[in-house]
């Protein structure tokens, strides 16, 4: 995808949520921003994060990374990042998204089986998501910035399927490009991964290496094979117009 703006500029806002764009490489950085929601709202973000970690002892509030700047040039996607934590981000995110336009710019492995089928995780009852069915992500943070400032998604893509899966990535085919999947808050960025096993023998591989993390995050491996398949699952608001977009090219 082609646009007029530069990498200076911020379309952050323009993109309409359920956007699809495809692009060959993404551009993330690190970049000051002084966010007035985590500065002024100290007392409702440790209430409600009081309230949200409750009886989940795994929820851990650490440092993570959101997007404030966006452009795509020339089949880049140009993207800005600021370190906040995670409860005020929890906080900001519950609360509707205000103040100016920020989202949780994260990378996803879209994870397909030799058949064609996708093959997702659903989150455990003990995490933030319980119950969600989507593919190994994670908001980036300090472990995905590298020295020159560069925010490596494409590592994150790997290093979270490792950790929620097990899968390691010369078990896997990393395909070229990537799409852009905006939704409130949010935008994906899925890139497409190839395991080559039918999707019951991948799930079989997944769930025994699930069993052995020293942390496990997903309860189970969903198999996808059509749009209809979404609609049996608790999914992410990202997933399904992602899936059907796929879906509909093959």
């Amino acid at each position: 995808m082609t646009g007029a703006a530069s990498p200076g500029g911020n379309d952050i806002e323009r993109f309409a949520d359920g956007h699809i764009a495809r692009v060959d490489r993404v551009d993330a950085r690190i970049a000051p921003y002084d966010w007035a929601f985590g500065r002024e709202n100290e007392v409702e973000i440790a209430a409600h994060w009081a309230q949200i970690s409750a009886g989940k002892p795994a929820m851990f509030n650490g440092r993570i990374l959101l997007q404030h700047r966006a452009a795509i040039v020339d089949g880049v996607f140009h993207a800005r990042y600021f370190e906040t934590d995670y409860a005020a981000f929890m906080t900001w995110r519950d609360s509707g998204h205000p103040g100016p336009a920020l989202r949780n710019g994260f990378a996803m492995g879209a994870l397909r089986a030799r058949d064609g089928a996708f093959l997702c995780g659903r989150m455990g009852g003990h995490t933030a998501n319980g119950g969600m069915v989507y593919f190994a992500a994670g908001t980036p943070d300090r472990s995905d910035v590298r020295a020159d400032g560069t925010v490596d998604l494409a590592g994150s893509v790997l290093r979270e399927l490792a950790e929620e899966t097990g899968l390691v990535a010369s078990e896997v085919r990393v395909g070229e490009g990537w799409h852009t999947v905006f939704s409130p808050g949010r935008v994906a960025f899925m890139r497409p991964l190839t395991i080559d096993l039918p999707a019951e023998e991948a799930r079989a591989l997944m769930l025994s290496r699930m069993a052995g993390l020293a942390e496990q995050e997903l309860d189970d491996i969903v198999i996808l094979r059509s749009p209809a398949d979404c609609d049996r699952h608790k999914m992410a608001v990202f997933m399904k117009p992602y899936l059907t977009h796929i879906f509909a090219q093959d």
